[in-house]
Parts: C-alpha cells; sequence; structure tokens
C-alpha cells in the first residue's frame, strides 16, 4: 500500500493561516503537511525584527499544534536546507508565497530549478502585497515614479482580491526521525536577545500573532478609523492601527486589511477611510521601488548627492541614536523607538530630517539604525522613507524643506502629551516651554527639577544655523 508523500510548506515571511495562498493550496493538494520554517542567517533582520520573528514562530507553531501539527524549525542557508527536508521526506511539492526581494527572488529561483531537475514541483503564490510589484505600471511599462500615479494605478485595477479563508482542513505528518536531530527546539531558536536582555518593553508593547493582528485591526475599524484623516498626526493621541510589524511579518495580509476597511466604510467618512488605505497604497509604493532598485537602501537614486559633504559626527549621531540631542520631540520618538521598537509616523518623519539636515549626517545611518531597531522593519519602506526624508529618492521632499522640529512639536503635541510619556524629565514643564526647555526661566526649571545640561541635555545644534549649514551644502551641490 502506497503512502500519499507529504506537502512541504515553507513559511517565511507568511506567519498565518487565513488568507495564505500557499497553505491553502497545499491543503487541497491531497497530501499531509509538513510546516517548516528556515533560520537562514543571511535573511535574519535586525535585532528587534528579530524578536518579533521569535514571537511570530512561537504563535504559529501554538496555533498548528492545536490542529495536530507543528511549526518546526531549521537553521541554515536555505537552499541546502530545503534539499534536506526534500531528501529526507520523499516529498514530491513544496509551497511557498513569493518574496520580492532581489536576493530572495534570486534565491527562490535557484531552488525552483533545482527542484525541476529532481522532479518536484515548486507552488509559489502571491501574498504579501495588493498587486505584485510587476503589475502597476505606466501605459509604456515602467515603473511609477511617483505615489499619486502609482496609487491611480492600483485604483484602476479595481478591488483587490478577496482573501482567502482559513483552510477547513488539515492533516499533518511528522518528521522523519532523521531529520528531527535538525530540528531547533524553541531555546535553541537564538533569536531572543539574552545577555543583556533588553527586550522588555516589546515585550509589554506587543504580542506577536495572526489572532492579535485582527484584534487590533478590530479595534482600530470600532475606535480609531473615524477621524484618522484628521487624527493621524498626532501622536499624544495615539490613533495610528499598529498594524506594520504584523503586516510586515505576514500575521494579517493588505487585502484582509483592505476589504475590512471597505466594509466599515458607513462608519467612517471616505476621506478617512481613503486616507488609511493609501498608507496600504505607500507601502506597495515602496515595494515597487525596491522591485526596480534592489539597492534602495544604499544608494541614492538622485545620482546628484552622490557628492553630497555628509559630515562624520559620531557623537552627534550616538546622541540622536539615544534620544539626547536636546529636541523634546525628537528625543521622545527616538526613546520611543528604543524602548517598543516603534515610532509613530510623523514623530519618524522629524527624527529623520533632524538627523539628515541639522546634523548633516548620511541618511543611510539612519536607515541602519531603524532596520536594527524596528519591530516592522521593512526593507522597502525603512529604505524609500529614509530617502524620502533626505529628498535623495524618486519622489522625495526637496532637501530644502528642512522640518522645525520646534514648530512641528508644538503642533502636532501642542499639550506635550507625547513628549512627557517618552521624557519624563521634563514632565513638570508647563506647555508653554516644554517645547523649548532651553529657553525656559532658571526658577522654572529648578522648579522642575531640571538641571541643564544635567538632567536634560541643552540642544546639540542651533536650528537656524543647521539649517543653514544644510542648505549651504545643497546649493553646493547644484552649484557643481
Amino acid at each position: 500500500m502506497s503512502v500519499t508523500p507529504p506537502a512541504l510548506v515553507w513559511f517565511r515571511e507568511d506567519f498565518r493561516l487565513a488568507d495564505n495562498a500557499a497553505l491553502a493550496d497545499a491543503a487541497q493538494s491531497g497530501g499531509p503537511l509538513i510546516c517548516f520554517v528556515i533560520l537562514d542567517e543571511a535573511r535574519l533582520p535586525g535585532a528587534a525584527a528579530r524578536w518579533w520573528l521569535d514571537g511570530a514562530v512561537r504563535a504559529l507553531d501554538a496555533r498548528l499544534k492545536g490542529m495536530g501539527g507543528a511549526l518546526h524549525v531549521f537553521r541554515g542557508p536555505s537552499q541546502s536546507v530545503l534539499r534536506r527536508i526534500v531528501e529526507q521526506t520523499s516529498a514530491r511539492s513544496v509551497f511557498w508565497n513569493r518574496r520580492y526581494d532581489q536576493k530572495g527572488r534570486e534565491t527562490d529561483a535557484a531552488i525552483k530549478a533545482e527542484l525541476k531537475d529532481a522532479g518536484i514541483v515548486a507552488h509559489s503564490h502571491a501574498g504579501a502585497l495588493l498587486n505584485e510589484p510587476w503589475t502597476v505600471r505606466t501605459r509604456s511599462g515602467t515603473p511609477f515614479q511617483v505615489f499619486t500615479a502609482f496609487w491611480r494605478g492600483v485604483r484602476d485595477l479595481g478591488e483587490p482580491r478577496p482573501p482567502l479563508p482559513e483552510p477547513k482542513t488539515m492533516s499533518f505528518a511528522g518528521l522523519p526521525e532523521s531529520l528531527k536531530r535538525d530540528c531547533l527546539r524553541p531555546d535553541e531558536y537564538a533569536l531572543r536577545p539574552q545577555h543583556p536582555d533588553w527586550a522588555s518593553g516589546l515585550r509589554d508593547a506587543w504580542t506577536p500573532g495572526e489572532a492579535e493582528a485582527h484584534d487590533l485591526l478590530d479595534s482600530f475599524l470600532a475606535h480609531d478609523l473615524t477621524a484618522y484623516a484628521t487624527s493621524r498626526d498626532f501622536p499624544g493621541q495615539d490613533t495610528s492601527s499598529h498594524l506594520s510589524p504584523y503586516l510586515r511579518s505576514g500575521h494579517i495580509t493588505p487585502a484582509q486589511v483592505w476589504h475590512a476597511v471597505a466594509d466599515r466604510t458607513e462608519a467612517a467618512s471616505e476621506t478617512d477611510a481613503a486616507k488609511f488605505l493609501a498608507e496600504l497604497g505607500w507601502r506597495e509604493f515602496a515595494w515597487s521601488l525596491l522591485f526596480a532598485h534592489d539597492d534602495l537602501a544604499t544608494r541614492n537614486l538622485r545620482p546628484a548627492f552622490d557628492a553630497m559633504p555628509w559630515r562624520h559626527d559620531p557623537e552627534g549621531l550616538k546622541a540622536w541614536q539615544q534620544g539626547l540631542t536636546g529636541y523634546p520631540l525628537v528625543d521622545a520618538g527616538m526613546r520611543e523607538l528604543w524602548q517598543t521598537g516603534w515610532m509613530h509616523n510623523r514623530v519618524r518623519m522629524v527624527v529623520a530630517s533632524f538627523l539628515v539636515k541639522h546634523l548633516l549626517i548620511d541618511w543611510r545611518e539612519g536607515e541602519r539604525w531603524f532596520a536594527d531597531t524596528l519591530v516592522d522593519y521593512d526593507p522597502a519602506s525603512n529604505a524609500m522613507n529614509w530617502q524620502w526624508n533626505a529628498g535623495t529618492g524618486v519622489e522625495s521632499a526637496p532637501f530644502f524643506r528642512v522640518m522645525n522640529p520646534i514648530l512641528q512639536s508644538r503642533k502636532f503635541d501642542p499639550d506635550g502629551t507625547y513628549i512627557r510619556r517618552w521624557v519624563p524629565e521634563l514632565v513638570r514643564l508647563p506647555d508653554s516651554v516644554i517645547h523649548t526647555p532651553w529657553e525656559a526661566d532658571p526658577d522654572l526649571l529648578r522648579h522642575a527639577g531640571i538641571a541643564p545640561g544635567q538632567t536634560y541635555p541643552a540642544p546639540i545644534v542651533d536650528h537656524r544655523e543647521a539649517r543653514e549649514r544644510a542648505l549651504a551644502a545643497w546649493r553646493g551641490l547644484k552649484a557643481d
């Protein structure tokens, strides 16, 4: 009596059961499933995102174990590990959802070719985006360079596909004994920080998982979608969806979010719903750029900026990283990032502008820091947004528009709620001076328990002088 070979389901950036095309296809193949993930050092993200990956793996493993299966975890180069899994299980089919970065595409293409030569079928599916990057193009067939035109092109394609339900029935195969010794136990994942364990703030702020993602979406739609267009820029109001790390790790898909928002348009204005959906569009635009420019995180898309006289300023960079610049809104954002692995979108723009224009430090330094500290680190969005802030990308804020961190603070955190939460040294300052504590009366500072330069730093750079320095550097580029 013949035994049906197992269907291998390779999870990568899609830690979910619902709206998972690869899993749905495998479940319908007729064979029992072997679900696995490969921790490939060449593909692992920065420290904060590794912490999230650990939680994502554990959450999906728990779901599958509740159904009689498991998520088997292996470590090593993807191609060689997958080859061993295929050989030891005698599988005839492998299922995965596609990746869109160049290294991921090249790895998948090589694996697919090797499997084909061995007579094994690789089934690859779409799943991480509303539309695959090569499907949204200009009339001439080239990638869009401007977001508004790109988003119009997306909308012209019509509604995204409806999300797939979770497979109704799944059967599972166990690992052969020859593979079990290669399978990692949870204490062997080596994704969590150990010495020191700096992740307590991440644990307090987040719980990775598919169910948590949908709970968060439901809460956002019920409470914060209404008036989203007007409240989204105010970090003290905390009306962000906080879905970005869940989207990045594939606990939830853009299609699921899109249709959930569409179902709630009666409860929120069309303006609010459209503004929120445009944030999904911005993410899609980023991936279309990374698909076209694999070096998006390292190369100025505007070559003129290759001659920019960036400053080598280790002390300034460290002050920025630690939230000790003396500008309360900037410091609040950087401390929120360090504590929680996340930062409010408006504040991300302010801190990025400060690094690039006030300190005149290469945007790539900021991109690398965010890559290591964000739980929602996305190689496309992170790189594109840094280029946008630096003025070096295809669609960017002009370099001469230097964000004033004082005005941004007064406008978007007028009562200092956000600042007081993340910069507790300033909690006793009145609203009138919390944005510029260096201008406060010395008696007022003493009463608030602030010793300038000791308990809270003086500004590391003068706004006006920094602005003039940045503009002079930019004018030098244009002169050349």
